[in-house]
């Protein structure tokens, strides 16, 4: 398999409105053609961290989706980042239920996505979202297996647990993680790596939402020895490519194999 080159875009966010941001990201992401396989966006990459559901969401037919799976086409790349979405409800009642999705879309047009599956109560996230029912790992490019995971899931380490069996090489976190809290942002990413021995990519947003929240970024790619690869100016808006190897993993956890020594354990959702 082969080294994977990754984008990460650590960009300021327009508050709830979708078309200045999509158009902000198309500008951003086009010099991009042919010069990495995987893009990864922050979370609610179309509106910032808002419970304004009902105005916002969209459902998966709706025009982020298309929007995705244009560019990744025209860019020959992977591109993810997680959006409101909306599913009906199947019962014939009234309503439904909104998800803050990772959405994953490849060039070939195919597509994917992963619910969140745990909500910051703090923010109330959880009286305007529906909780997602399962972790999932993705066969990305260039033959790598990756786990995506939004913002809070990150100070959960048991969901995000590298199993003996079913490995992944690849964690990643997309974040409106507020400044106020960044140092367990960079700590908690550092850690995943070491207890998962993988790659570990951060991406957080920057600037001010329309709360008054401050963001600082600190977006991180950190590598399973816990190196750090690459980072960011606290606040920087700025967009990066980091190559990550593959034979290093590959001969890191050859030699050094507490995955093969952990404790098996069921997961309950």
């Amino acid at each position: 398999m082969n080294d994977l080159r990754v984008t990460i875009c650590q960009q300021p966010l327009v508050w709830e409105d979708k078309a200045a941001n999509l158009k902000f990201w198309e500008e951003k992401l086009r010099p991009l053609k042919g010069q990495t396989d995987l893009i990864v966006l922050p979370e609610m990459f179309t509106t910032g961290f808002t419970m304004n559901v009902r105005q916002l969401a969209e459902p998966m037919d709706g025009p982020t989706v298309a929007w995705l799976r244009n560019l990744s086409t025209e860019l020959g790349a992977t591109i993810t980042g997680s959006a409101i979405i909306r599913e009906e409800c199947t019962t014939g009642g009234s309503g439904g239920k909104f998800y803050n999705r990772m959405l994953w879309a490849n060039p070939d047009r195919s597509f994917t996505w992963y619910d969140k599956r745990h909500r910051f109560s703090f923010a109330e996230e959880d009286k305007f979202f529906t909780a997602g029912k399962q972790r999932i790992l993705i066969d990305g490019p260039n033959g790598w297996r990756v786990m995506p995971q939004v913002c809070y899931d990150l100070r959960f380490p048991v969901f995000s647990r590298n199993m003996k069996t079913d490995r992944y090489d690849l964690l990643i976190y997309v974040a409106n993680w507020p400044a106020a809290r960044s140092s367990a942002w960079r700590s908690l990413l550092v850690a995943r790596a070491h207890e998962n021995q993988c790659y570990v990519v951060g991406v957080n947003r920057v600037g001010t939402d329309g709360k008054g929240i401050e963001y600082d970024g600190s977006s991180l790619v950190v590598s399973p020895k816990g190196e750090i690869l690459c980072s960011f100016k606290e606040g920087e808006a700025a967009i990066e490519t980091v190559s990550l190897s593959r034979a290093e993993l590959d001969d890191f956890r050859a030699k050094f194999r507490p995955l093969d020594d952990a404790d098996e354990f069921e997961l309950k959702l």
